[in-house]
């Protein structure tokens, strides 16, 4: 993609204090972008925006409640006075059995993944119409099926697929674009500390077979960025309402599972 396609667009990504929203604010801003980089956590937060430079600032808040997802919009739009792009990265990822979840875990589950995205579009699309702007909703293939202990977040991911083809229908004559990702196993540093304190050796990236991951090497969230940076940009243009998984395997016909011994020997 080339520099003149983000130029001085101003991007809000959610959950950008790590791993695929940490590399896709600092694409963004290598590429030219203003960027409002948003977590929960301002330390971290704070950090990432340093590095970037004047390009970046961070927007706070947590996105469980009903008033903090308008609220990041705010503060961008204070910052930068405009809105080219979101990127609703955000999600909360905790696991229980389905017959196990509770109603509080299901309720914070659809709050964060499904309300939140639905409510920072509701107060960015004014600002979105007069940009002609785009929106990339980061899902997961969970959302066409998912795995055990992963009930309550895969109805949320594919609430959130419904609600992107619902935005971009609803917008489409007002050059307001809605992408959505299905996304696959990535190897982020949440990812590899999940697995460890799951009982995973250390190196276990590694060894996963090569059903699960084909090329032999696990998907970097610096490689997810670079896509999400494309349908962030005129690039992408007309396309709109765009879903579409992206992994290292065609997903149809093929379920792998995290269950049983699977790290591959040696």
């Amino acid at each position: 993609m080339s520099l003149a396609n983000l130029k001085d667009k101003v991007i809000l990504v959610t959950g950008a204090n790590t791993g695929v929203g940490e590399h896709t604010a600092r694409l963004c801003a290598a590429q030219g972008a203003k960027v409002a980089v948003h977590g929960r956590r301002k330390e971290a937060v704070d950090k990432i925006v340093a590095d970037i430079g004047e390009n970046a600032v961070g927007v706070y808040g947590s996105l469980d409640t009903a008033d903090e997802p308008a609220k990041v919009v705010e503060q961008t739009i204070q910052a930068f006075g405009r809105l080219d792009g979101v990127v609703n990265n955000a999600a909360a990822t905790s696991r229980m059995f389905f017959e196990e979840t509770s109603v509080e875990f299901f309720d914070n589950m659809m709050a964060i993944n499904c309300r939140a995205p639905f409510l920072i579009c509701q107060a960015a699309i004014p600002y979105l119409k007069a940009s002609k702007g785009s929106v990339v909703n980061i899902g997961s293939i969970n959302a066409l099926g998912g795995e055990r202990m992963l009930a309550a977040y895969s109805v949320s991911k594919g609430a959130l697929l419904t609600l992107t083809k619902h935005l971009a229908n609803l917008y489409d004559r007002d050059s307001v674009r809605f992408t959505h990702i299905n996304l696959g196993w990535v190897l982020t540093e949440n990812e590899y500390t999940l697995k460890i304190s799951d009982g995973f050796p250390e190196g276990w990236q590694n060894r996963v077979p090569k059903q699960m991951v084909p090329t032999g090497t696990m998907t970097k969230p610096e490689e997810v960025a670079k896509v999400i940076a494309f349908w962030i940009s005129d690039d992408s243009k007309p396309f709109n309402g765009t879903v579409f998984e992206l992994e290292q395997y065609p997903f149809a016909g093929r379920i792998p599972t995290l269950d049983g011994d699977f790290l591959e020997n040696g």
